[in-house]
């Protein structure tokens, strides 16, 4: 039985997840990353987009979220198309990117194969959102989207990743403007 990944109440939290095209790492640069970042910011002010967790690893993306203001796929879909442009064209310019080449054939390749886009396409199109109905729910997502850079190896405590609201849950000052959960 095929589960249907659909954003069907706006009023809804949902958990969501994205990743590159062919699982590429891409955000091993703080400047890819902090596209994605200002990206948020962007839908956060611009958009009604409401973060209550998010984590950027190497490929992919975790996010908490809801909307007080624009559609929730609405947002997502120009997330994603604002990050793709920007980050491909920072691959590109970037003189001291050693999988450049690489990195843009895949991108482009993937575009050629997708009738849906014109040259390019960085994300996979799903974002999988599950509608979170439970507290019980709430926290094991939200434990799951902290606990990925301890899981990869790359922080032995969630709070000391910077590209994640743990800090936040920890009493401290994240990067991306959150609301937590209580």
């Amino acid at each position: 039985m095929s589960r249907s990944y659909k954003i069907r109440d706006q009023q809804k939290l949902y958990f969501v997840s994205f990743a590159t095209v062919n699982w590429i790492d891409v955000f091993t640069r703080r400047a890819y990353k902090d596209i994605f970042v200002e990206s948020l910011h962007y839908c956060i002010k611009n958009k009604g987009l409401e973060v209550y967790a998010w984590c950027l690893m190497s490929n992919h993306a975790h996010l908490i979220i809801g909307s007080q203001g624009e559609n929730l796929e609405h947002i997502l879909r120009d997330l994603k198309r604002h990050t793709s442009k920007e980050i491909t064209k920072a691959i590109a310019s970037n003189p001291q990117e050693s999988r450049k080449s690489w990195m843009l054939w895949l991108f482009e390749r993937a575009g050629q194969r997708n009738p849906n886009n014109t040259h390019f396409q960085f994300w996979q199109q799903q974002n999988h959102p599950i509608e979170l109905s439970s507290n019980e729910m709430i926290e094991q997502r939200l434990e799951y989207v902290h606990q990925n850079p301890v899981l990869a190896g790359w922080v032995e405590e969630p709070e000391h990743y910077l590209y994640s609201s743990a800090k936040d849950y920890a009493s401290g000052k994240g990067i991306v403007e959150i609301i937590l959960l209580t």
